[in-house]
């Protein structure tokens, strides 16, 4: 999948448990431990939007494009 999810060096950055972050945001911690796995196909854009509030970050700063190799 050529996108990449980025949380958990966000995470890291802000010093910021998975528990803290999920009650904050709030979603489950299963959904976000899948999110920041990259477990997930989808994210609804509320979601997103809590977590950079919560994060004060940019989406960019948890969703990276990388270009898949042309086969």
């Amino acid at each position: 999948m050529p996108l990449i999810i980025r949380l958990d060096r966000v995470m890291a950055d802000r010093k910021i448990s998975l528990k803290e972050l999920a009650d904050e945001v709030g979603i489950t911690n299963v959904n976000l431990s899948k999110l920041k796995n990259g477990k997930v196909t989808a994210i609804r854009f509320s979601t997103l939007e809590a977590l950079c509030r919560v994060l004060d970050c940019q989406p960019g700063d948890l969703i990276e494009y990388e270009q898949a190799p042309e086969e």
